[in-house]
């Protein structure tokens, strides 16, 4: 019978892996609640109306990427991404009628069929933040700050931050019609996708993948050129405030995000560790999307990174997060009664956080101590008859080969717990030096 492989575009995450991935998300909500962002976790699958409606009906994302199910008279779709679901948990349950404005984070895994690659998967892993309530651009420079002290903590190089204004949709009018009138004459070697957008939504033209579309947009005109004046003082505050934080950046026109729902501000933190697939954090605001979801007219904003991308990024520049954590005493039984000891023993160590292993296996001696060894154990000890009938057994320390006769009482826990922490002293200093 042929062994089932898991589906492409996905990942396993092993135990080798996992240290890594709990460090970091341990030190994103870390990060969060310093920002006064407080978790929120919302379902695997919505119903689909609200990607339609919140996302955007002429996106990839909805006209070609969502995984959807039909449920008796309903369809329900795996979520593609973090925010609309997030809107729709904050009006479902009132939190806007709470203090503003409402800071929520998550962390959770989004669903694309796209053509697996590089740090691109159709399962994949996003931390992201939602602020609502506020229309002023320091809550814009307040967000992206936040991404940035992520980015810049964990050590990230070679990370730009692109910034751009894609406006209300007042004076999005004016834009989208200089847009179809430059796009109109190319409209027969344009794709069908955007052949339809043109109508539609032309500004899904810039964010087309197609490198014909892309040739032909590259001299389109620029959102920046057609800003009412209330976006365009916005956006003049917001570089003013990221200058004030001191946070580089750079203009790019190009920007559209790949969602419906953004205003005024979007933006992107780049790499060129990780190839095409370069952008390890991006978000905006999107002022309208509460509205459009049912809620009052209510401002928010907020940004979705990649768990994935950020983690290769790291690994293309040498960085680890953390190591799996090791076994700290490995008790080595030798017969039934010194088993029955060992069993005791790493239960009282386990109990006050130590980690500790015994023998489940049977094995011989020589077995156990490759086993030991295999797992990385700081500490080994052995007890047999001998050890039994004298109440004492010796510790060796695995990597000074320093060994130390322990009694097997109540007081074996902490007087181990000294001694491993001693260890771990001396460890921390040979590395420093």
């Amino acid at each position: 019978m042929a062994l089932l492989k898991r589906p492409n575009g996905t990942e396993d995450i092993l135990p080798g892996a996992s240290a890594e991935w709990q460090a970091l998300e341990n030190f994103l909500r870390d990060t969060a609640h310093v920002s006064g962002f407080q978790e929120i976790r919302i379902p695997t699958f919505e119903q689909t109306e609200l990607f339609s409606r919140g996302v955007g009906e002429t996106t990839d994302v909805v006209q070609k990427e969502m995984y959807t199910v039909s449920a008796k008279e309903s369809t329900f779709t795996l979520r593609p991404e973090g925010t609309a679901g997030t809107i729709r948990a904050i009006l479902q349950n009132g939190l806007l009628n709470e203090a503003l404005p409402q800071r929520v984070y998550y962390i959770l895994s989004c669903f694309r069929h796209e053509r697996p690659q590089a740090g691109r998967l159709r399962e994949f892993h996003q931390f992201g933040v939602e602020m609502a309530g506020s229309k002023e651009p320091i809550a814009d420079a307040e967000v992206i700050s936040l991404a940035h002290q992520i980015i810049t903590e964990l050590g990230v190089k070679d990370v730009e931050l692109h910034i751009n204004s894609i406006g209300c949709p007042n004076c999005r009018k004016n834009y989208h019609n200089a847009l179809r009138e430059y796009f109109q004459p190319h409209r027969a070697e344009l794709c069908e996708t955007c052949q339809e957008r043109l109508e539609k939504n032309p500004m899904r033209l810039l964010d087309c993948k197609s490198p014909i579309c892309k040739e032909i947009g590259k001299d389109a005109p620029v959102i920046l050129d057609y800003l009412c004046d209330d976006c365009k003082s916005h956006f003049e505050k917001l570089k003013s405030n990221l200058t004030l934080l001191g946070i580089d950046y750079s203009v790019d026109p190009k920007i559209v995000r790949g969602l419906d729902y953004y205003t005024k501000t979007v933006f992107e933190f780049v790499t060129t560790s990780i190839g095409a697939q370069g952008t390890i954090c991006g978000g905006g605001r999107y002022d309208g999307l509460i509205e459009q979801l049912g809620g009052p007219a209510t401002p928010a904003l907020g940004f979705g990174m990649g768990l994935e991308r950020l983690l290769l990024t790291l690994h293309n520049q040498g960085e680890t997060l953390a190591e799996p954590a090791p076994c700290d005493l490995y008790i080595v039984p030798m017969g039934e009664k010194a088993a029955d000891k060992a069993l005791q023993i790493t239960a009282r160590l386990k109990r006050e956080g130590t980690a500790a292993q015994t023998d489940v296996m049977g094995r011989s001696l020589r077995a156990q101590m490759k086993y030991a060894d295999n797992i990385g154990a700081r500490f080994t000890m052995v007890i047999g008859d001998n050890e039994l009938e004298t109440g004492e057994a010796a510790l060796k320390n695995m990597r000074t080969g320093e060994k130390i006769n322990m009694k097997l009482d109540d007081s074996f826990a902490e007087s181990f717990f000294d001694i491993e922490i001693a260890d771990r002293f001396a460890r921390e200093e040979e590395a420093e030096g």
